[in-house]
């Protein structure tokens, strides 16, 4: 894409919104009618995972189930469908997570109306002491239950004297705190029942965060045995590499039901983990999904909304479109005319929106005029314009054209870019911001393409006179600002969330925010000796500059 086409989308990335607005007055189907009719509807049945294997007493699996409608839509049945044949090796309790009974094999079996689908089991290792990790078991158990949460022990100072790294991103650290600190009282390993780790949130004891389990609660018995143990940490055990979460951009055909979620941890070894129980999954917008801790969305309005997973410091993301009645919906076929027109028309299709009416050429004209020159358009042109009685596409495609490219056009964006770019005199002197902006005017003119635009400024090096681009690094001096600023002016990412922690609400994390701003930790500079030692800027607080600058990879930093 060039600087110049870059500037015509922006008009209507609007209309991927549009449908979120409500289609219709009222609903005519209904969640109690669609539920009654559901078993008479489906035609088939699908289980993620297609078997289960249990290989310890903790191990568990979220089953999913999918239900086929005749109309060939999928949907949520994880909490509808009924276990007609139980296996006595496990046990399958009301949201379809599969725990282990005993060792043994089998298979189950599970309906609604007229489908059924049978899911092979074989369970190994619960006779066996399980030996937990603290990176792979220990960690998560103690995130999810909140011990390491921003309003608990991960705050800044901690709580009650008691600080753990926030999100247990920093196991060392923990297990440093948890064993050497006040003599690690808050252990005993001759009685692991006795301990405060156990006994705090177990309630035995005044504990401000409250009751967070009971003896024979999974994760009680984790923390039990992993104290029973000798409070082990082995940093070399296998962390988190990626999660996934499933499934993977789904709709849910009306508000009020819902869909189970599931995550799936993959480690260092290559070992995966279904860890739904203790990821923590979230949605984007609160007004469209509502999410419980086990995992299970329940759909609020018709809408479409990110779901977001986390688990030890790893992040996935899905989408997931909420429908609402589409009776009667038929796609009108409307042409498509360039590659927006067909991403625009693919996502109406997908959420059941009809194409809004094309604007009238009034409207269009000046649109046009002040999406592309910041000019409203001059009263001849519009009526120009208005009297052109040729094809309504032929004389827009036409207009277009004519702007684009046009003095006025090159003007509006390169003060977009000088904006964006920072051009200011206080910095870079008169002739430097002089030098830059008839560099970004010339790259607007010529139509020079957006990705060799960027790599001319990220990789600019020289005098910031002779190479203006270079200008960039000479405004932009600490390594982290230069990063903040680069992912959000190039990548619309905002990437400052997770300087302090990982990101709340993002996938960032805050290793990803220093190793990136470690790169531009190598860019030096030096003044240019052309211009004999002249500075420029400075303040009480910051000292003065060169006036130009050599910008040169350091290659170390």
């Amino acid at each position: 894409m060039s600087l110049r086409r870059f500037a015509v989308p922006s008009l209507l990335l609007v209309v991927s919104l549009a449908w979120l607005l409500p289609a219709r007055p009222a609903l005519a189907v209904t969640k109690d009618k669609f539920l009654a009719a559901l078993p008479k509807k489906l035609t088939k049945i699908t289980v993620h995972p297609e078997s289960v294997e249990l290989e310890h007493r903790y191990d568990y699996r979220q089953l999913l189930f999918t239900g086929t409608l005749d109309t060939g839509e999928e949907v949520d049945i994880t909490r509808l469908v009924e276990q007609t044949q139980p296996c006595g090796a496990v046990e399958v309790n009301g949201r379809g997570l599969v725990t282990p009974r005993e060792d043994g094999s089998g298979s189950m079996t599970f309906g609604l109306g007229d489908q059924t689908i049978e899911v092979p089991v074989r369970v190994t290792g619960v006779a066996e002491r399980y030996h937990p990790s603290y990176i792979q078991d220990v960690n998560p158990v103690m995130s999810k239950i909140g011990c390491n949460a921003g309003t608990c022990h991960g705050a800044k100072d901690g709580k009650n004297g008691f600080k753990l790294s926030l999100r247990g991103y920093d196991p060392l650290y923990d297990i440093r705190s948890l064993t050497d600190d006040v003599a690690g009282r808050r252990f005993n390993r001759a009685a692991p029942d006795q301990s405060l780790m156990l006994l705090k949130p177990a309630g035995a004891v005044p504990h401000e965060g409250g009751v967070l389990m009971s003896p024979g609660e999974p994760y009680y018995e984790i923390l039990r045995s992993w104290i029973a143990d000798g409070v082990t940490f082995d940093p070399d055990d296998p962390g988190v590499v990626k999660i996934e979460v499933l499934p993977q951009g789904t709709t849910i055909p009306l508000p009020e039901l819902s869909q189970q979620m599931k995550v799936i941890a993959t480690f260092e070894d290559g070992s995966r983990r279904d860890v739904t129980s203790e990821a923590f999954i979230e949605p984007s917008d609160i007004e469209v999904l509502a999410i419980d801790k086990t995992g299970l969305v329940t759909a609020l309005r018709r809408g479409e909304a990110a779901v977001l997973a986390r688990y030890e410091g790893a992040y996935a993301a899905t989408q997931i479109y909420i429908m609402g009645d589409r009776t009667g919906y038929a796609w009108p076929g409307v042409p498509a005319y360039n590659y927006i027109d067909k991403l625009v028309y693919k996502k109406q299709r997908q959420v059941k929106v009809l194409p809004s009416d094309v604007c009238t050429d009034a409207e269009f004209v000046r649109r046009i005029y002040l999406d592309l020159t910041g000019l409203p358009p001059e009263p001849n042109v519009v009526e120009a314009f208005l009297a052109d009685e040729r094809d309504r596409r032929v004389k827009r495609d036409e207009l277009v054209e004519s702007l684009i490219g046009n003095p006025d056009f090159v003007d509006h964006w390169t003060n977009k870019w000088a904006d964006m770019l920072q051009v200011n005199a206080k910095v870079l002197g008169v002739g430097g911001a002089r030098d830059l902006r008839n560099w970004i005017r010339h790259a607007v003119d010529a139509n020079m393409p957006y990705d060799k635009f960027v790599y001319e400024v990220i990789t600019a090096t020289g005098s910031n006179r002779e190479n203006p681009p270079a200008a960039y690094f000479k405004t932009l001096r600490d390594p982290a600002e230069t990063m903040e600023n680069t992912t959000q002016l190039f990548l619309s990412i905002r990437f400052n969330c997770n300087k302090c922690h990982d990101h709340p609400f993002e996938r960032w994390t805050q290793d990803q925010y220093y190793d990136l701003a470690a790169y531009f930790a190598q860019v030096g500079r030096r003044g240019d000796p052309l211009y004999k030692g002249k500075t420029i800027g400075g303040s009480a607080v910051e000292e003065r500059q060169p006036l130009v600058e050599l910008i040169y990879d350091t290659g170390k930093g």
